[in-house]
């Protein structure tokens, strides 16, 4: 990745951003559902897997163990099995065990919802196998965090447009923070996910269709 000089974005520039972004992609309809734990889970169903399989996957581990406590507690064979749609049975079924075992004897993340954000980060992080993108999706989805979960999509956006430019995730994601205001957050989330997995594409980005190209700083753009 080529070094980017970063000087803060303007205001106007950010908005135009947003602006042509929402025109694309559209408004997303956040519903947060309240479940921390399920979509802790579901963030480990879904690696190296599409949405479907993780689905699929959820929804038959939630079949046969109907309680957390139930999941943690069982063979771990049984978990392998209830999960393997999604691939990668044999170490997301310890995975998803160990995080359980963490959360106690009646495992529980409802407090998150009400604790200071960082905190809830920390503990969050604190979780086998759970990174700092992971923990964000979950504050996210269960109770609407305006939080920006950078992914590789997110990274990429980030650094090509130079709008949060950065050498690693948190650094893309500290600098979201900077210029994106907090009412478009979970927005901006979507957004730019979305910009990366259909304009903004790892190999062959098709700048030629993309309504902020102008607004782009990539040396590479082919527009």
């Amino acid at each position: 990745m080529p070094e980017i000089d970063w000087k803060r974005p303007d205001k106007r520039r950010v908005r135009a951003i947003r602006d042509r972004l929402r025109e694309m992609y559209g408004v997303p309809v956040n519903d947060p559902h309240g479940h921390p734990i399920a979509e802790l889970i579901k963030t480990v169903l879904s690696q190296h897997t599409n949405d479907r399989n993780r689905d699929r996957s959820f929804a038959a581990l939630r079949e046969r163990f109907p309680g957390w406590e139930e999941v943690r507690d069982a063979p771990v064979g049984e978990v392998e099995e209830a999960i393997r749609p999604g691939g990668l049975a044999k170490q997301k079924a310890p995975r998803i065990q160990a995080i359980l075992e963490q959360l106690g004897e009646q495992p529980d993340l409802d407090w998150t919802e009400t604790a200071p954000r960082e905190e809830s980060l920390e503990f969050l992080l604190s979780l086998p196998g759970v990174g700092r993108k992971t923990a964000n999706v979950v504050l996210n989805i269960a109770f609407g965090e305006p939080t920006i979960a950078v992914d590789t999509h997110i990274f990429r956006v980030g650094n090509r447009t130079a709008l949060a430019p950065g050498k690693t995730p948190f650094e893309v994601e500290m600098n979201l923070e900077k210029v994106v205001p907090p009412p478009y957050k979970l927005h901006a989330h979507h957004w730019l996910i979305l910009h990366g997995r259909y304009t903004c594409v790892a190999r062959r980005p098709l700048c030629e269709k993309c309504l902020i190209n102008d607004l782009c700083r990539w040396p590479e753009k082919t527009v």
